[in-house]
């Protein structure tokens, strides 16, 4: 949780001191390091609070708490729900870059890039205040987990697109120029890439959201409540 918090704020610090870093990519690429900051962040309030409260350190009232441990689940919620969606609004960033490289400017403009971060935050902290406040609902978490979902195929949909159309390039140019292997070569790297960007993307992410789907399907299973004790561990791995 420190050694996340420390990178995401050298990228942070890096991004905001340097002016040729200044646009909408590198923006939405500071969002997403701010959310992870915020993961780390509550993450590591939480644990201090309840280390606090165990050892009589810190003594409060029971509803107070409740109200305490609510607030820090909902910053929790909202920094992993707007750092998916970050990673999501980064991929489409790129697609556009790739596919409408003339008119990326004329479309990603800074003040449609300030509307598409203030949207994530505002969706992402309404959201996550509905979830933590009705969280004994299986059809909140069910949302949830349709978030993820939606959010990984949109982004091996838009990934693979790009992969194919650098494949077709390479296919173009080792039409004219000799030998192939460069060609083969390149689509290698570049399923290679693809696949490391995507598995660390279900590694990371995929475990945290299992834990919901298994609250869903089994709260009560052994296997269920000792694969809930580690709930702390998903949270630095996002």
């Amino acid at each position: 949780g420190l050694v996340s918090l420390v990178e995401n704020l050298l990228v942070v610090a890096a991004i905001l001191k340097n002016r040729n870093l200044h646009s909408p990519t590198y923006y939405f690429i500071c969002c997403l390091a701010v959310s992870d900051m915020l993961v780390s962040i509550s993450n590591l309030a939480e644990m201090l609070f309840m280390l606090l409260l165990e050892h009589g350190v810190l003594v409060m009232r029971p509803s107070i708490v409740r109200h305490m441990d609510s607030v820090i689940d909902t910053l929790i919620c909202s920094s992993v729900v707007s750092s998916l969606s970050f990673l999501g609004v980064i991929a489409v960033d790129r697609y556009i870059t790739i596919f409408y490289a003339l008119r990326y400017h004329s479309i990603m403009t800074l003040q449609r890039a300030v509307v598409t971060m203030a949207s994530v935050w505002l969706a992402s902290t309404v959201s996550s205040t509905i979830l933590i406040t009705y969280y004994r609902s299986n059809t909140i978490l069910l949302c949830l987990i349709s978030f993820f979902l939606f959010m990984l195929v949109l982004m091996l949909v838009l990934y693979i697109h790009m992969f194919a159309l650098a494949c077709h390039h390479l296919h173009s140019i080792s039409s004219q120029q000799k030998p192939p292997t460069a060609h083969r070569g390149g689509s290698l790297k570049g399923a290679v890439t693809l696949t490391i960007l995507l598995g660390v993307f279900f590694i990371c992410w995929g475990p945290f959201f299992f834990h919901l789907i298994l609250i869903v399907t089994c709260p009560t299973n052994p296997f269920c409540t000792c694969f809930f004790s580690y709930f702390n561990l998903f949270l630095i791995l996002i």
